[in-house]
């Protein structure tokens, strides 16, 4: 079994840093999967002096779950390690079930995960995930493939965070063989044995042959190109000319997002117009895709937010709390250093044209400022999520953040 030990403790050593001061956390269901990751990720991060955070999440779709979430909390304690069960509340879909469930959970771990200070969540996919979710996608599922490393799909819950699945090279029947050697007994959840779900359809047709894991996305050489200051997106036009019409694609569906402050990439076919168009090198023009705004020049072009959308649908002020971080717009981070301050855009409030979809701050007297992120300004602190975030999708980070 120290295949199994030694081929997990590669991918956390290559993707992680040995002396970071900030924990890593691990997601804990109390499955066999996430058990066998939870003790082999505790075995590593004492072996390098790191501090390691389990979480669990409770869905609240099974009435064993609090009983779980207890479980859970015993292993933590057996370790002597810090722990958080976290709830999936309030109504539930009657349709799409699972890729609900899914969401929430990735948006409680992030959530859980920053406030803990980490900056990367263990899952324990496995080689059987990737398989069976090749299946389900091969029967017309859009559920996605689990990737070695990627940052967290959700946003801006997920902003920072990234997501390292260092066992999906892994069998589940070795994981479980593992276990037992180890005198370990885990959690079997119902659920994986209901017809209504795709995934358990999957299982229940027998094991898949075994497949390449996707590690990673492929970094984008077009992409680390790009400058990103004060929450545009910009790069020599001549650049898009010359590259291939793929990586155009990719760069203007992931600057566009970006920058817009959106979730959602946008529709093929206005995508692929604009990239034609980009690559084309043929005049100057202005285009709007996603929430964000295209301003191609001869020499450069430049992505930002699209301010007359604010204009369009109206946008009340944001209160701000003393000492708390708000995402405003999906794309700035804003703490508020003094009571009574509130955010928004700019071009509700007579900002500059250009800068319009820009966030301003508004002071208990009614003045506005725009807001910079240089520091300036002792009564709020404002840092713009942008460059990160299309650093992070574009495959530009390929391990821990320092």
């Amino acid at each position: 079994m120290r295949g199994l030990e030694g081929a997990v403790r590669e991918v956390l050593d290559r993707r992680l840093l040995p002396a970071s001061p900030h924990p890593v956390a691990v997601a804990l269901s109390g499955g066999g999967d996430s058990l066998v990751l939870t003790l082999l990720a505790d075995a590593w991060a004492r072996d390098h002096r790191r501090d390691l955070v389990i979480l669990t999440v409770d869905h609240g779709l099974r009435a064993e779950s609090a009983a779980w979430s207890a479980r859970c909390g015993e292993i933590a304690a057996r370790l002597g390690r810090p722990f958080r069960a976290l709830a999936w509340e309030g109504d539930k879909p009657v349709s799409g079930l699972p890729a609900a469930a899914r969401g929430a959970r990735h948006r409680l771990l992030a959530d859980a995960a920053r406030e803990a200070g980490a900056r990367v969540i263990l899952m324990g996919h496995t080689a059987d995930d990737i398989a069976e979710t090749r299946v389900m996608r091969e029967a017309g599922s859009t559920t996605p493939e689990p990737r070695e490393w990627a940052p967290s799909p959700v946003w801006p819950e997920g902003r920072g965070a990234f997501v390292l699945r260092p066992m999906l090279s892994q069998r589940r029947g070795n994981l479980r063989a593992w276990l037992e050697a180890q005198g370990e007994t885990w959690i079997d959840d119902p659920a994986n044995e209901d017809p209504r779900f795709a995934r358990s359809r999957a299982r229940a047709a027998g094991p898949a042959p075994m497949v390449a894991a996707v590690l990673d996305t492929p970094p984008s050489e077009l992409c680390g190109l790009a400058e990103h200051v004060a929450g545009a997106i910009t790069i020599p036009r001549k650049t898009l000319s010359v590259a291939g019409s793929d990586e155009v694609l990719k760069f203007v569906s992931l600057a566009c997002v970006c920058a817009g402050g959106g979730e959602r990439r946008p529709a093929t076919d206005r995508l692929q117009r604009l990239a034609d168009a980009l690559r084309s090198g043929d005049g100057a023009f202005v285009a709007t895709l996603a929430g964000a705004r295209i301003e191609a020049g001869e020499h450069r072009v430049e992505i930002f937010r699209e301010a007359g959308e604010f204009q369009r649908r109206g946008s009340p002020a944001l209160p701000l709390r003393v000492g708390r971080e708000v995402v405003w717009d999906g794309r700035y981070a804003i703490t508020a250093h003094a009571a009574g301050l509130s955010v928004q855009p700019a071009a509700d409030v007579g900002g500059p044209r250009r800068r319009g979809g820009s966030p301003a701050i508004i002071y208990p007297d009614g003045e506005a400022r725009l807001a910079t992120c240089d520091g300036s300004d002792a009564d709020v602190a404002v840092r713009s999520l942008v460059g990160a975030r299309f650093e992070a999708a574009a495959g530009l980070l390929q391990r821990e953040p320092a």
